[in-house]
């Protein structure tokens, strides 16, 4: 039997009926067409499918969906502002930390969480933000490099929140 649940993705609002067993990645994709959430592993090991979910970076292949309801969710989808790249994305393009981008929308997630958390991680901090979130191409050297530019230019700028 379905469970009618609200969902606060992006900043809007989604009314919706799922059945119990259905996971947050499977609703984002399947359901409401939220197709930069990836669906990697499924157990939660790969972080391709990381959201973040009230504040916080989640696997939501291990989260049901029932479980978030009434949570304020951020998917990929929801990072970019008025067609302007994050400067998390950004960094990515302009440091090469993107490949073949599958782990790339989590990856960006974990990392803008971080951010937002602690606007100036040392490496260690950056690596273990993002230890979560595996990438098969990168080696994740570009990956550091994007998120301590992104550090760099908010220490320059004064800003706190990422």
């Amino acid at each position: 039997m379905k469970q009618l649940i609200t969902l606060f993705i992006n900043d809007k609002e989604y009314e919706i009926a799922v059945a119990p067993n259905r996971t947050l990645t499977q609703v984002l994709r399947e359901e409401l067409g939220l197709l930069g959430t990836k669906e990697g592993c499924g157990i939660g090991d790969c972080g391709a499918c990381t959201v973040i979910l009230e504040g916080r970076p989640v696997n939501s292949c291990l989260v049901l969906a029932v479980q978030a309801n009434g949570s304020r969710i951020t998917t990929i989808e929801g990072v970019a502002e008025d067609q302007n790249l994050h400067p998390v994305q950004q960094a990515f393009v302009d440091h090469g930390a993107i490949q073949c981008g599958f782990c790339t929308p989590g990856m960006v997630l974990s990392a803008k969480s971080l951010l937002e958390r602690n606007p100036h991680p040392t490496e260690l901090e950056i690596r273990e933000a993002i230890s979560g979130n595996l990438c098969r191409c990168t080696g994740y050297q570009k990956i550091v490099e994007a998120v301590q530019a992104v550090s760099r230019t908010m220490k320059k700028r004064g800003r706190t929140k990422g």
